[in-house]
């Protein structure tokens, strides 16, 4: 069992960045609704209320009871965390007279108190905030001020609870990670929860959880299927079966290359051809949604055919990782939507889901792939939309749509990777558009298609920028694809960031 720190989540867009952190100081925690703290509560060592849009005076407020936390854990509320420690104990928050947000500095600090541990008088902190604490309750102690806000942070006498009116997760909280990590001294925790140690953990419940049962799982080529793939091998060996279907989507040799790699790591893999069924259902289908859907469907038919033919399958594994659960739980606890990779997948064929990776993020995905010894082509592999191609190609599907698009894709990563500029990028593809134009080659007037390009960057894909690519990369990748690919007389750079655009055009 991990001893772990719960965050109480009243709705701030920065509870998963402080989930990120913790994690990074080697701490196991994890993120619940505000009021769903649990009863059976033996590994957990501290707790952290997060920010929230609403002012704690709202009719709307989230509010919590607090009598089973305080007192009993090391508490830290962050901005209306703090407020509202502050606001259920008989203290004041009111509207402050300017909204607090942006940078300021610390004017003030307690030096003997643990939690400011070696940050310095001037230290830089992150407010965002439209209410502050204007009267303390009684045995509520200042610790740190700054020019315009008095209780920039406080500590209940008594009690090794703290509350914060800046934002210590944010980068520019300067010695935010300090206070973090003090806080988690303050708790005892020992910080040894690492890729090794999930890797050991997880193996070891892996075994104990599935025994000698079978259990089958679709791959995407993609890291988090990957890294679930080899985290089950090691658990369960022969007993994993894993399907990859080509759907006729795929990238150029992907389907190839991908099946190698698994080889590598020693999975029992069996790849479907299915171009000609999937090609066949989307033909002259132009809606975006009903590509999917047909995608989709056919995935789901060819998985379970596949899964037929094994014998006593009990279990289906799958690559859920932990932002999927968050997002799938509102802040009350409802299923706002579903996560599961192969929607609908267990209850057609009366399964029950594996998915050990439910409990990281993105980032620990990766280091947890490389602590497995994966190949790096594929912990660094860009995301994919599961429809693959489909929904690069606007309009219908053809497969020689599909062979022109391949060859420009295939370009277009070679030489990111050749450049050095893959890393760099969260997301890359081209896009076959429904746009024919003029243009010339050697004497005679072509009539062809316009290849768009795509590259963002990112840290989690809720928001993007499009990436600023060199020019003379731009210039080399469109004169190859122009000079090599049959059907293609332009090529574009998609310079549209998410929000207002999707990364993906469909």
């Amino acid at each position: 069992m991990h001893e772990k720190l719960i965050i109480l989540d009243f709705g701030s867009q920065t509870t998963q960045l402080i989930g990120r952190r913790i994690r990074e100081l080697n701490t196991y925690c994890e993120i619940l609704p505000y009021n769903k703290f649990p009863h059976d509560a033996t590994d957990v060592k501290g707790v952290i209320l997060s920010g929230s849009p609403y002012s704690v005076y709202d009719a709307a407020a989230f509010k919590a009871d607090l009598s089973a936390i305080r007192g009993k854990y090391p508490v830290l509320g962050i901005c209306y965390g703090a407020q509202y420690l502050a606001y259920s104990s008989g203290g004041s928050v009111e509207p402050a007279d300017s909204r607090e947000y942006g940078r300021a500095h610390l004017s003030y600090i307690d030096t003997d108190e643990p939690l400011l541990k070696g940050i310095l008088s001037g230290s830089q902190v992150w407010m965002s905030h439209g209410d502050t604490i204007t009267v303390l309750p009684k045995s509520f102690r200042i610790i740190a001020s700054t020019d315009d806000v008095k209780a920039a942070a406080y500590r209940i006498d008594g009690e090794q609870t703290f509350g914060v009116q800046f934002h210590p997760e944010v980068f520019h909280t300067t010695d935010g990670m300090q206070l973090l990590d003090s806080f988690l001294d303050i708790c005892g925790f020992q910080k040894n929860w690492t890729p090794a140690s999930f890797i050991e953990s997880t193996v070891a419940e892996l075994k104990e959880k599935l025994k000698d049962d079978k259990v089958i799982l679709a791959l995407s080529g993609g890291v988090d299927s990957s890294v679930t793939a080899v985290l089950l091998n090691k658990a369960i060996g022969k007993n994993l079966t894993c399907i990859f279907v080509d759907h006729g989507l795929l990238r150029k040799n992907e389907f190839e290359d991908v099946l190698r790699d698994y080889e590598h790591l020693g999975l029992n893999v069996k790849g479907i051809n299915a171009k000609a069924k999937f090609y066949g259902e989307l033909a002259g289908v132009k809606d975006p949604e009903q590509k999917r859907k047909i995608i989709g469907k056919g995935f789901i038919d060819v998985f379970d055919e596949e899964a037929h033919k094994l014998k006593d399958i009990k279990w289906l594994g799958q690559g859920t990782i932990y932002p999927d659960v968050i997002e799938s739980l509102s802040i009350t606890g409802t299923v706002i939507k579903s996560h599961h990779n192969v929607g609908g997948l267990p209850e057609k064929m009366n399964l029950k889901l594996v998915e050990p990776l439910r409990l990281l993020f993105k980032d620990e995905v990766r280091r947890v792939g490389r602590e497995l010894g994966m190949m790096s082509n594929l912990i660094k592999r860009h995301p994919f939309p599961g429809p693959g191609l489909g929904i690069r190609i606007l309009g219908d599907i053809t497969p020689e749509k599909v062979r022109v698009l391949q060859e420009a894709d295939h370009i277009y990563m070679s030489l990111m990777r050749e450049w050095g500029l893959y890393d760099s990028i969260w997301q890359a593809g081209a896009i076959l558009l429904p746009v024919q134009s003029v243009g010339v080659m050697g004497d005679e007037r072509t009539y062809e298609n316009t290849i768009a390009l795509r590259a963002v960057t990112s840290t989690d894909a809720m928001t993007a920028d499009w990436a600023q690519l060199p020019y003379d990369f731009l210039a080399k990748v469109s004169n190859e694809i122009i000079n090599k690919v049959k059907g293609v007389n332009r090529v574009v750079y998609d310079i549209s960031s998410k929000p207002p655009s999707t990364i993906e055009w469909e």
